[in-house]
């Protein structure tokens, strides 16, 4: 009889002890959900539509950081919102992600985005370390750039672990350029006299954000939209081996110096989640209406871990790095914007 109170007593000594947790995340999480609310709000504000909506709740966040002292209270649920909830976010944007987009785009249009996100990447982290940037900086914002936007910056700091304050500042520059993008290519693309089919191809192997693809292709031409959504989309099959190689160079650097660098390639388990929901889109009959909830649900879940990571940067910590970063995202952008449309103008002349 002793025994079974004592294990009783246990029992309910755990479950207190698991719901003190949960109550110790509560604050944290439900101010994340709040501004994330807000960030909605001020998103669909006329004119503001043209600006990501994950740079919107990141700048909210720091904001509030910076002018008022948060009560140490709302920092485990914040931290949980810009690590677990982010994670979970990466993991659903698989459904986005469908192999048979690289097949439409064709062996040409591959070729292109291989050349142009590697070469991209490289030129990126060459540059960066010729600054004299932290490599974690350099990572987030190569990503950036040579990839998919805000994602890939997201998805690399999972890995690589960059400060708040890196990943903010990554986010902006990469985010002020793509809207640069938006606005300035449809005016280079009619100078040039581009057909719809290069600048659908130019705009989604070279523009940051999704949102900003679509805007400057539809602008450009109708025909250019689909094309280039393709093409921008393909480009986020290269998320999974940048992410791992990432993460294993991470890894690397943090063991000893005396083992090889790829003696252990580990792929983090968000990335295998991420890869499998890619393959249920791509393979498995799966509603549309369940995917419009899955993507509508992924855009939160990102916009409350972008609003979570705004509210533990610091202004100082953002300064101390200068404008070199900008600098950085600025050349970085001119490269790959410059590289694609010339290999475009190149293998797919007389193509309409």
């Amino acid at each position: 009889m002793k025994s079974t109170n004592i294990e009783q007593f246990s029992l309910k000594s755990e479950d207190r002890g698991y719901w003190s947790k949960t109550k110790i995340i509560i604050p944290g999480i439900l101010l994340s959900f709040t501004l994330s609310g807000f960030t909605y709000f001020l998103h669909s504000r006329p004119g503001m539509e043209m600006v990501s909506i994950s740079a919107i709740a990141i700048a909210l966040g720091i904001a509030l950081c910076n002018i008022i002292k948060l009560p140490h209270l709302f920092q485990p649920g914040i931290k949980f919102c810009a690590k677990k909830i982010l994670k979970l976010a990466i993991i659903i944007l698989g459904f986005k992600l469908n192999f048979h987009d690289a097949i439409r785009i064709g062996n040409l249009g591959v070729g292109i985005t291989f050349v142009t996100i590697s070469s991209t990447f490289i030129f990126t982290y060459w540059l960066g370390s010729k600054l004299g940037l932290n490599q974690r900086l350099i990572q987030l914002i190569a990503a950036g750039t040579s990839i998919c936007g805000t994602s890939a910056i997201v998805a690399t700091n999972a890995v690589i672990h960059a400060s708040d304050e890196d990943t903010a500042y990554s986010i902006a520059t990469v985010t002020i350029f793509s809207i640069l993008a938006m606005l300035l290519y449809p005016i280079v693309g009619a100078s040039l006299n581009l057909s719809p089919t290069e600048f659908g191809f130019w705009s989604g192997f070279s523009i940051q954000q999704t949102a900003h693809v679509i805007a400057a292709s539809f602008h450009y031409d109708a025909m250019s939209a689909d094309l280039a959504t393709i093409s921008k989309l393909s480009r986020v099959i290269y998320l999974v081996p940048i992410v791992i190689l990432l993460g294993s160079l991470s890894t690397a650097n943090r063991r000893s110096s005396g083992q090889s660098l790829f003696s252990k390639v580990t792929i983090p388990w968000f990335v295998l989640l991420f890869l499998t929901m890619s393959v249920i889109n791509t393979y498995l009959p799966v509603a549309a209406s369940a995917k419009q909830a899955l993507t509508q649900l992924d855009g939160f879940l990102f916009v409350v871990a972008m609003a979570a990571m705004g509210l533990e940067t610091k202004f100082q910590a953002i300064a101390s790095n200068g404008l070199k970063p900008f600098y950085l995202a600025g050349l970085s952008w001119i490269f790959i914007a410059t590289v694609s449309l010339l290999l475009v103008k190149t293998f797919t002349m007389g193509v309409q």
